[in-house]
């Protein structure tokens, strides 16, 4: 595995700005992003979000890290991992692959959060009362991490972001 090779998942809320982070971080390292919401897409329909489904989302979303990682690219990864199990798989599988794990947790402020997803139009099928459970189910997070807080402007989002690239990347 080349030194270059990377996994960064970038986990938080629906709403809080994980897809406009890891889509950066897919910039700067030229790297795959995989996307828990595009890999639903692709295999169920009709998405119904039980836990069987979800656990069936996982499974072919770590495969396709797996495989990018196979073919020599780096991966930043999209998802709520609002389990710490599904961190943990991660992990796991980076220390597998031997390739750098970054775990990045992108947050803001509810008010924000409800703003931007009663407007935004994505492949996202959560809405405010979705944030509102997850964010009652979401497990603490045990393992090393990053925050990012993007209740700001862009730029301020960018600038912390590049202040972390400076520590983590290889």
């Amino acid at each position: 595995m080349s030194g270059a090779q990377q996994i960064i998942a970038v986990c938080g809320l629906p709403g809080v700005g994980k897809s406009s982070v890891a889509e950066q971080a897919t910039t700067r390292l030229n790297g795959v992003r995989v996307r828990t919401d595009a890999v639903r897409k692709d295999l169920v329909a009709e998405p119904t979000y039980t836990s069987e489904e979800t656990e069936r989302v996982y499974a072919a979303f770590f495969d396709r890290a797996a495989n990018a990682l196979r073919n020599g690219d780096s991966v930043i990864l999209d998802a709520t991992f609002r389990k710490q199990s599904q961190r943990e798989q991660i992990r796991d599988l980076s220390e597998r692959m031997q390739a750098p794990f970054t775990l990045i947790h992108v947050v803001c402020d509810d008010e924000i959060v409800e703003q931007r997803i009663r407007v935004r139009d994505d492949i996202s099928d959560a809405d405010v009362s979705v944030y509102h459970q997850l964010k009652a189910e979401f497990e603490p997070i045990q393992l090393t991490h990053e925050t990012i807080d993007n209740s700001g402007t862009r730029a301020e989002t960018t600038a912390q972001l590049e202040t972390l690239f400076e520590t983590v990347t290889v």
